[in-house]
């Protein structure tokens, strides 16, 4: 695909599977067009847009990727548009771009997130290494997204008896002190246990402990 300006960003909350966005924000069309040039020539997806406005107004966080935000944007601020991405909980990795770097500037952006500022013109190996950082990043923040969203339905598909016990099984507690606890007998107990496994679909209690472990990550 042929990089292209201000792309619609339709919503589509089943598209986290879709081929991978390099999208590129800087008021100047040669450097948008430079820049869309490397990311094809390594066989990446590029969409350009010349201000903070036009990517906004299109911007779907379920579709993969990365950004490419210049500092200055005419009137605009790149560190700006950053700021308002954390606002919407977007977890898209940003990469800064800019002719006239300041310190105040760089720690913004680096404290904001970004996994790199970069001053232009950017050496077109250093870009492309980036941006596949950049990719990868973001690949293993929706995995783990992912996996946290499958966790959580799951809590949802328990009992209250069964959270109770699932609560108690988290304190390393044995199914003879979770029954004296609940005023259940053990076997009752081991029941809720065993249902609990299987619908996190492990088959121990030290598997389940390790899989609610990534819910704290």
């Amino acid at each position: 695909m042929n990089a292209t300006e201000a792309v619609p960003m339709v919503t589509n909350r089943n598209n986290s599977d879709a081929r991978p966005t390099v999208f590129i924000v800087d008021d100047d069309g040669s450097v948008r067009a430079s820049l869309a040039a490397l990311v094809e020539s390594v066989g990446l997806q590029a969409e350009t847009f010349a201000s903070a406005r036009e990517f906004l107004d299109g911007f779907d966080p379920a579709r993969p990727g990365c950004l490419v935000l210049d500092v200055r944007l005419g009137e605009e601020n790149g560190l700006d548009l950053q700021d308002e991405l954390t606002l919407r909980g977007s977890s898209l990795p940003v990469i800064m771009v800019t002719a006239f770097g300041t310190i105040p500037a760089t720690v913004r952006a680096m404290r904001g997130g970004a996994i790199d500022f970069l001053q232009k013109p950017v050496p077109s190996s250093l870009f492309r290494d980036r941006i596949h950082e950049a990719l990868e990043l973001d690949r293993a923040n929706r995995e783990r997204e992912m996996r946290r969203s499958t966790l959580q339905a799951r809590l949802g598909d328990l009992t209250p008896r069964e959270a109770e016990v699932l609560e108690f099984i988290k304190l390393g507690r044995t199914s003879r002190d979770i029954a004296e606890q609940l005023e259940l007998s053990p076997r009752t107990v081991e029941g809720h246990r065993q249902v609990i496994l299987r619908k996190f679909g492990v088959n121990s209690t030290a598997q389940l402990l390790h899989l609610l472990a990534t819910l704290e990550e």
